[in-house]
Order: C-alpha cells, then sequence, then structure tokens
C-alpha cells in the first residue's frame, strides 16, 4: 500500500471510529462528564503533551546515528510521527498494527528501508519493555504500600516472576535479533508455512540486516539504548498523572503512590485483553479492579474510563490532522542514489 493511500485509509478509519466513540458513549454523557472534570482537563489533556514529548526523545535517540547524516532530522517530526503512529494504533483492533508501519513509510525516504523498519521496530520493542520494567516496580510498590492478601501475594509474586522472565527476553533479543529467527519459525507453521518461506527467500537481506541494527544498538550503541530506556520508563510513570487528576476531578481520595498502581494494574488488565479497539471495555474494567484492589470504589473506575476516552479523542483528532498537514521527509542523496 502507498503511503498516500495508508495515510488516507487511517485518517478515514480515525474520523469513523472517533465518531462511533463518541456515539457509543453518548454526546449527553460525554458532554456530562466534561462538565463535571471542567478545567481538570488541562492537566489530564497536557500531560500527554509531556508524555508524547518524552517518547519522542526515546524515539530520536534511536533513530540519530553519527555515521547517517539524513537520520539527524527535525526533533518536531519525530514528535509528530510519535503522536500520528500512536493515534493510528488507538483506532486499531491490535497493538502497533497501524502505527508502526505508518512510521516506517514515512522514514523510509530520508533512512532506507533497513535502518527505517528496524528503528521502528527498536522503538516498539523498547516502549514494551519500559513497560514490563514500569509493571515490575510497580509490584514492589504494592508489597510495600497496600494491604495484601494470600491471593494477592501469590498474584504478585507470579507477576514478578513473569516480569522478570520478560526483562531476560528482551535482553536476549538485543544481544540477537529475532527477525530472522521469528520468520523461520513461522516456516514450520501450517497455513503460513509457505508464505513465510518466500518471504524469507525474498528478504533475507534485509532482515538480517534489521538483526544486525536490534544488536548494535545494544552492543555497539549502548549510551543511546539506555537513554531510550530512561526517556520511556519516565513516560510511563508519567502516565499515571493522567490517573491521578481524574480522580481528583471526581472527589476521590487518591495518593501518587495509589495513582501509580491504578495506572500499572489497568495497563497490565488492558494488555493482556489487547485486540480490542481503542480497548474498549477492557481499560474501564481495568481501571474498577485496580481501584478496588488498593480500597477505593471500584464504580470511580467508569468514570476515569470515561475521561480518559475523551482524552483519547482529542489526541487522535491531534494525531490525524499532524498526519494529514505534517510536510514529508525529503529523500535523502543515499537512497536518491540507490533507486538510480
Amino acid at each position: 500500500m502507498s503511503e498516500k493511500i495508508y495515510k488516507i485509509v487511517f485518517f478515514v478509519i480515525g474520523i469513523l471510529t472517533m465518531g462511533y466513540m463518541a456515539y457509543s458513549l453518548g454526546l449527553e454523557n460525554l458532554w456530562e462528564n466534561i462538565r463535571k472534570t471542567g478545567w481538570w482537563f488541562a492537566p489530564v489533556i497536557g500531560s500527554w503533551v509531556i508524555i508524547y514529548l518524552f517518547n519522542a526523545f526515546a524515539f530520536r535517540s534511536i533513530i540519530q546515528e553519527p555515521s547517517i547524516p539524513a537520520s539527524n532530522f527535525s526533533f518536531w517530526k519525530v514528535l509528530q510521527l510519535t503522536i500520528s503512529g500512536y493515534a493510528i494504533n488507538y483506532i486499531t483492533p491490535f497493538i502497533a498494527l497501524g502505527g508502526e508501519p505508518y512510521r516506517i513509510l514515512e522514514l523510509k525516504p530520508a533512512l532506507g528501508a533497513e535502518k527505517a523498519s528496524s528503528s521502528v521496530l527498536l522503538y516498539s520493542l523498547m516502549h514494551m519493555f519500559s513497560h514490563v520494567l514500569f509493571w515490575l516496580a510497580s509490584i514492589v510498590l504494592i508489597f510495600a504500600v497496600v494491604p495484601l492478601n494470600h491471593y494477592m501475594e501469590v498474584g504478585c509474586a507470579v507477576m514478578l516472576v513473569i516480569g522478570t522472565f520478560l526483562c531476560f527476553w528482551f535482553i536476549r533479543v538485543y544481544n540477537r535479533g529475532f527477525t530472522v529467527s521469528t520468520v523461520r519459525l513461522l516456516t514450520k507453521i501450517p497455513f503460513v508455512k509457505n508464505k513465510a518461506s518466500t518471504f524469507l527467500t525474498e528478504k533475507q537481506d534485509l532482515l538480517s540486516g534489521i538483526d544486525e541494527q536490534i544488536k548494535w544498538l545494544y552492543n555497539g550503541r549502548r549510551s543511546r539504548f539506555f537513554t531510550a530506556l530512561f526517556w520511556e520508563f519516565l513516560a510511563r510513570t508519567l502516565g499515571s498523572a493522567e490517573i491521578y487528576f481524574s480522580a481528583l476531578a471526581i472527589g476521590m481520595d487518591i495518593s501518587v503512590s495509589q495513582a501509580l498502581i491504578v495506572s500499572s494494574g489497568s495497563s497490565l488488565f488492558a494488555n493482556v485483553i489487547f485486540f480490542f479497539p481503542m480497548q474498549l471495555g477492557t481499560r474501564e474494567g481495568g481501571l474498577a479492579l485496580a481501584l478496588k484492589s488498593i480500597g477505593l470504589p471500584s464504580s470511580g473506575g467508569i468514570i476515569i474510563g470515561i475521561i480518559m476516552r475523551i482524552r483519547e479523542l482529542v489526541w487522535i483528532g491531534i494525531g490525524l490532522a499532524l498526519m494529514a498537514i505534517w510536510p514529508k521527509l525529503p529523500q535523502s542523496a543515499d537512497q536518491k542514489e540507490q533507486k538510480i
């Protein structure tokens, strides 16, 4: 699919999804919650300006390489790709199904297919890795501040073990790469093995190059690796501000540490059930369970969830608008030469 058609398709999907969300929530219900939240929407929506800035800092740390002059383009373009990519991800039924190809298409003219693909893949991996680290940090916080019964202790211990295992898996991926091995695994699965084998044969060099880029970030650009991880973890942590401000807006007595726990618990629940567009229903359920686990009214999860939906609608609109009006990156001299 060409870049222009891709943009048009997801712009239309985005508009339709925004309309569906507004309809499903009810215009009167939306307006009532906007009225109740009042000026608290300023910090709720504004906190995501800082979150996206942190995400963009992480993304830029991965993209930029001194040996590739074309990678040193405007930070504002990186920020636009960050916001628009997440806007597309909000409206697609699977995590990172739409936003990642869009980012690759946007970066490809300047960086080439290999560098563009590896940069986007590396950022996605970093985004997930920081999420796992945030869950682990939250589990430690839960043990420290939340009175736990036996079942909760066992559940937290299991999650701690799983999270630690995932951390080792991420480090293994950064050390060895995984695109070639993943496609090779697909060649052994019925129904997809023929197409996977053809793809592996045709794209062997590209996949190997992407794996080398993955390994190079961790083994050859270690300072960039930890810089990106720092910004992503900071963004994850700041994401709890939205829950904190939303809870205060509806008169709920919540602490910063409790907001961190609710943010972590609800995101874990939503990511376990990740295949709903815009996480319909799963987020509210996760918020209700997380609030109940720390002794707060679970009913507040529904209202906080609606406030978060309204914030998403605002940022989807911003992301789609930026995608439509922001100029594309110029083709680099190296890519022009390769095309010739």
